[in-house]
C-alpha cells in the first residue's frame, strides 16, 4: 500500500528534515515555506505553491513552525482542510498563559479532528542525513499513529506510538526547557553522578506537571521523557543544550542565543511554564531554578548549593 502524501508547513531546519525523511519512503512530499527554496530541498522533496495545493495533494499535514504563529499557520490551513486530513505537528512549545497544546490549537483553528504529535530525541541534523534515529507519534486515532509511521519509518527511522498526545506535547515542551539544565551542567563540568541526580528530580518534577495539565506521567518516564533528555548528554549539536553550555561558559543569554542558528522555544517557555505551575499550586525547583538562575546569569556556584541543599523529595 503506497503512503498517503505528506506535507510539512516551515522550512527551517526541523521542517526541512521531517521533509527530508518522510521523502525517503516514497510518494508525494511537499513543503511549504517562505524561506526556502528548490535549490535547497533535501531529494524528493518539492515546493508547495499555497495551503490550498497542500490540501489538494496530501492527506497528512505536519506543523514545523515556532508555537507562536501556530495558530496563525492553523488558521489558514483549516479553511483548505476537511475531515478527511491528518494534521500533526513537531513543535516543542505551548501557547499562552494558558498551556495550550498545539494540538488544541489545530482544532480550534480547522475543522480536522485526527490531530497528532512528534516528539522523542531525534535531531534535526540526523534526519537529514538520513543517520539512524527514533521518534514518538501520538494521537488519540490509531490510524494517524499508523500514517505517521508509514510515512517516516525506514532502515533509518523508527516509530514508536502512544495514545498520550497531549503527554507527549508537554514532555516534548518540559524535556526542551531541561536540555538547556543538561548544557549548563555539561558547561559545568558536572560529574556523572550529580548529573543522573539532576536528570532524575528534573523529570520526576516534569512528569507531575504533565500530569496536573492532563497527560499521563509515564509519557515522561518513557522514550519522549527520560529518553529524549538522556540522549541531549550526548547531543552537543542540540539547540538547547549550546544555548546552556554557553551560558555555563559565561556569555549572556542574548549572546547565547546568537551562536545557536534556529528558534529556541525552551528560552521564553521556561519562565511561562514556572509560571503556571505557581498558579496550579505545583512546586518545580528545578524549572524555577533554570527560569530564574541558569536563563538570568546566576552564579554558578549558588546554584550547585541549592540543589544540593533543597528537599529530597519534591511534593
Amino acid at each position: 500500500m503506497s503512503r498517503p502524501g505528506v506535507a510539512v508547513i516551515g522550512g527551517g531546519a526541523w521542517g526541512l528534515a521531517l521533509a527530508g525523511a518522510a521523502a525517503r519512503t516514497g510518494g508525494t512530499t511537499l513543503l511549504l515555506s517562505r524561506r526556502a527554496h528548490e535549490s535547497a530541498l533535501p531529494p524528493g522533496v518539492t515546493l508547495a505553491r499555497d495551503e490550498s495545493e497542500v490540501a489538494a495533494r496530501a492527506r497528512l499535514v505536519l506543523l514545523a513552525v515556532p508555537s507562536g504563529v501556530a495558530r496563525e499557520v492553523a488558521r489558514a490551513l483549516g479553511a483548505h482542510v476537511d475531515g478527511g486530513h491528518f494534521v500533526v505537528h513537531g513543535v516543542r512549545g505551548l501557547v499562552g498563559d494558558e498551556m495550550e497544546s498545539i494540538s488544541s490549537v489545530v482544532r480550534d483553528e480547522t475543522p480536522v479532528r485526527r490531530v497528532g504529535a512528534l516528539g522523542g530525541p531525534a535531531l534535526a541534523a540526523d534526519l537529514l542525513a538520513g543517520r539512524p534515529s527514533v521518534m514518538v507519534c501520538g494521537s488519540h486515532y490509531p490510524e494517524v499513529n499508523r500514517a505517521l509511521q508509514q510515512a517516516f519509518g525506514s532502515p533509518t527511522l523508527r516509530l514508536y506510538a502512544t495514545d498520550d498526545l497531549l503527554g507527549l506535547e508537554w514532555a516534548s515542551a518540559l524535556v526542551g526547557c531541561l536540555a538547556i539544565g543538561v548544557g549548563y551542567a555539561r558547561g559545568l563540568g558536572l560529574g556523572p553522578g550529580l548529573m543522573a541526580a539532576v536528570i532524575t528530580r528534573a523529570v520526576e518534577e516534569g512528569a507531575r506537571l504533565a500530569a496536573a495539565a492532563g497527560g499521563n506521567e509515564r509519557t515522561l518516564l518513557g522514550l519522549a521523557g527520560y529518553g529524549d533528555l538522556l540522549a541531549s548528554i550526548a547531543q552537543g549539536e542540540r539547540p538547547e543544550v549550546l544555548v546552556g553550555e554557553a551560558l555555563a561558559g559565561g556569555k549572556t543569554l542574548e549572546q547565547a542565543l546568537s551562536q545557536v542558528s534556529q528558534r529556541v522555544e525552551a528560552v521564553e517557555l521556561t519562565a511561562r511554564i514556572v509560571t503556571w505551575a505557581e498558579a496550579a499550586g505545583l512546586r518545580a525547583p528545578v524549572f524555577g531554578a533554570l527560569a530564574h538562575g541558569i536563563l538570568r546569569g546566576r552564579a554558578s556556584d549558588e546554584l550547585i548549593h541549592e540543589l544540593m541543599t533543597g528537599p529530597l523529595v519534591d511534593g
